[in-house]
């Protein structure tokens, strides 16, 4: 099993980075916040692997994010991370094709935390190239509650950059659109997207999120934590509990991430 959306933070800078955030947010870390402790969580929850998506939250952050990025690249060991990017780093395609040339599997892009708007031409242009070098591209989708004035990522725009771009390995995370869940069906459900799970579980209504899955398609379902601001083994077996096969669950667990990661099980 895999967690494809996890946050984690150098150890020089995690506990006030968790302090701030859990303050912001009004939520508590399950974790602290530092590889170690993910580590110890993937393991108890039973899970092979979790991914590491790192916000970079200014352009001057590139550099540091994506070197502390390519210390996590050892899925035996319980760690994946992505790259991140920020849409106002100057020579984008050079900076893509870095993560590329890393061997760093996806991206990781945060529109509140970045304050851009996902149809904005600065996402438009990043996303493309990266669709163009076969990178996956993570997407927080829908509200943020450390930034609650302006949803950057809402259901119908992300729709919108979707038809203009056409990504081909686009994540959307929290189920398409985090408390934006009838906006998600109305225009997100059926797009060739990839949907995760991080966060969503024990919030959104459990009929509401079978009905996403079957509409959608289990096989574009990523099971997903947002760890630390969600327990692993609690989301495993919630997953575990809802009403879905078998098949279902396989593909949500593991399935599709190999797939998307183009590793073998």
């Amino acid at each position: 099993m895999i967690d494809f959306h996890t946050h984690i933070f150098p150890e020089k800078i995690a506990g006030k980075t968790l302090e701030f955030l859990a303050a912001r947010c009004h939520i508590s870390p399950y974790t602290n916040g530092m590889a170690d402790g993910l580590r110890a969580s993937t393991r108890e929850a039973g899970l092979s692997f979790s991914i590491v998506l790192p916000v970079v939250t200014k352009p001057s952050q590139f550099d540091s994010i994506n070197r502390f990025a390519l210390q996590m690249q050892d899925p035996g060991d319980g760690l994946l991370s992505f790259g991140g990017i920020h849409p106002d780093n100057e020579d984008y395609r050079a900076k893509l094709r870095y993560i590329k040339d890393a061997g760093l599997k996806g991206i990781k892009l945060h529109p509140d935390y970045q304050g851009v708007m996902i149809d904005d031409i600065r996402f438009k242009r990043i996303i493309s190239y990266a669709t163009e070098l076969g990178l996956i591209i993570c997407v927080h989708a829908g509200f943020d509650p450390g930034y609650p004035e302006c949803v950057h990522c809402p259901p119908k725009l992300a729709r919108d950059m979707i038809h203009d771009v056409q990504p081909e390995r686009l994540v959307l995370a929290h189920m398409g659109g985090y408390r934006r869940w009838d906006e998600v069906e109305e225009y997100l459900v059926g797009e060739p997207v990839w949907f995760d799970t991080a966060a969503v579980l024990g919030e959104i209504p459990d009929q509401q999120f079978i009905r996403i899955v079957q509409n959608q398609g289990a096989d574009r379902i990523l099971f997903a934590t947002d760890s630390p601001w969600a327990g692993q083994k609690e989301f495993v077996q919630y997953i575990k509990e809802l009403p879905l096969t078998e098949e279902e669950q396989d593909r949500i667990f593991r399935f599709n991430a190999l797939e998307l990661l183009g590793l073998s099980e």
